[in-house]
């Protein structure tokens, strides 16, 4: 007698989607949670991917102008040219406040000029810092969702699982049997929503790990780009 013969006598489910099928009301609210859940958490992770690859080509673009550049003039024009870029983005905040401290340093064939004060320097580095900060927070827009679908979906499996192990145990003491074929149905059928929490909760965990670790490395190479433009600003005497 096969495995699924004597499920059948019994009267337990003999596939997922029959236990799906003949779970709780409750089980069955959970299992629907946890499928939207799962939907928005695999349009997020497909979105991101998307977004950190074009900031990944961008940056590819910025970083090969600025090598070819001679000076923070020559690279403020060849920036121009290219796309919108959170290293873009940046590196204009930083040229457009330091015009702004000495209007027309950086045009072609200007005289030198006064070097910053300290006081400017500082306000230059908080003003790319804040610049920094915005990019990283806009990168990190709705990462957030993942971390509470990975850290939620286990526990709603759970949840799913207690509720329909107290009906099945509800119907027992209804019921007045206490045989495997009416527990092991109930319990089946309850596990159920601890898997499926499972099944959405690792794939947000690693998505979720992965964009950080990435946006971690976006931060660092504007954190490491920054000082580089303060430095390059030391090097032609405008600080």
């Amino acid at each position: 007698m096969g495995l699924s013969t004597l499920l059948a006598q019994i009267g337990a489910p003999t596939s997922a989607w029959d236990m799906v099928l003949g779970g709780t009301l409750w089980t069955k609210l959970v299992l629907i949670t946890l499928a939207v859940g799962s939907v928005a958490s695999w349009v997020l992770i497909f979105w991101k991917i998307k977004q950190f690859r074009a900031v990944r080509t961008q940056g590819d673009r910025f970083l090969e102008k600025m090598d070819r550049a001679t000076g923070v003039a020559d690279a403020y024009k060849a920036i121009l040219s290219l796309p919108e870029s959170p290293y873009g983005r940046v590196f204009r905040q930083g040229v457009n406040f330091f015009s702004e401290l000495r209007p027309g340093a950086l045009s072609e064939g200007a005289p030198p000029s006064q070097g910053l004060s300290l006081t400017q320097l500082q306000v230059l580095k908080l003003v790319l810092e804040k610049a920094e900060a915005e990019e990283r927070d806009e990168l990190a827009e709705d990462l957030i969702w993942l971390a509470i679908v990975g850290s939620v979906s286990p526990l709603l499996g759970l949840m799913g699982t207690v509720l329909g192990i107290t009906s099945t145990f509800i119907a027992i003491m209804d019921t007045g049997s206490s045989s495997i074929s009416a527990v092991a149905p109930g319990v089946a059928q309850a596990l159920v929503t601890t898997v499926a929490g499972l099944i959405v909760a690792i794939p947000a965990i690693v998505a979720y790990n992965h964009f950080l670790a990435k946006l971690n490395l976006v931060s660092g190479e504007l954190e490491g780009f920054s000082s580089e433009f303060i430095g390059t600003l030391a090097r032609e005497g405008r600080v």
